[in-house]
């Protein structure tokens, strides 16, 4: 049953790359793959940058396959991985690849490999925003209980004009019993519950999905969860 929420943004900016999206342990690996001597003698600080400078000591086009291969893990057979690195150079695939559920590890790719490129590959942009959300009743916060990108999702839907790309995209989903395609959409999300009726939202995702939120201020709309 849809229920009526007052939404406000409270904050918006434009992100190049993900918070904590490559760590100490990652930087390793990669040297580790791309044959580094001498990583246990690297300060914690000195490990991403020497991990930006091995993969400009390949080809953008091999250093691209590294990089996929390390974070993709054997979801992409060897035949992918070579496409996908000549395409990397001209295509925003975190917006462009037909699975949404790589969408943000393409853009953790994009973002190491345009920073070690300095603008080789296309320049990746997402988005951070915040938002709070109060009910208008009693007890329907708890529609974000369990799947909350799913209610979420349809709110932020409704603060954005008709032609928003991911209304026409998923028009059914968000009238909807189901909107799986949710979790995928928003890339990160935390929740912080203010007070009994309100909860703030922090969200981060591509620009792809989002950019028309940014002139959102406040509205009122109707979200409903999940079966």
């Amino acid at each position: 049953m849809n229920k009526l929420f007052d939404i406000k943004r409270t904050s918006y900016k434009t992100i190049t790359e993900l918070p904590d999206s490559w760590s100490e342990q990652d930087f390793k690996h990669l040297l580790k793959v791309m044959e580094f001597d001498g990583i246990a003698d690297l300060a914690p600080e000195e490990l991403r940058e020497m991990c930006l400078m091995s993969l400009t000591d390949n080809e953008p086009e091999d250093a691209a396959k590294i990089v996929l291969e390390y974070v993709f893990k054997g979801k992409l057979n060897k035949g992918q991985v070579e496409n996908l690195s000549n395409e990397l150079l001209d295509e925003k695939l975190w917006e462009e690849y037909a699975d949404l559920s790589m969408h943000e590890n393409f853009f953790k790719v994009h973002q190491l490999l345009y920073n070690a490129f300095e603008g080789t590959f296309p320049h990746p942009e997402a988005v951070s925003f915040s938002i709070s959300v109060s009910a208008k009743e009693k007890g329907t916060s708890a529609y974000f209980d369990d799947y909350p990108e799913a209610p979420l999702l349809r709110l932020l839907v409704a603060g954005m004009p008709q032609n928003n790309l991911i209304y026409r995209l998923f028009d059914e989903q968000i009238d909807g019993e189901t909107f799986k395609e949710a979790r995928d959409i928003i890339w990160k999300m935390q929740m912080e519950k203010i007070s009994e009726n309100e909860i703030l939202f922090n969200i981060i995702s591509s620009s792809y999905w989002f950019k028309d939120f940014k002139y959102v201020d406040a509205y009122e709309a109707a979200t409903h969860p999940d079966e």
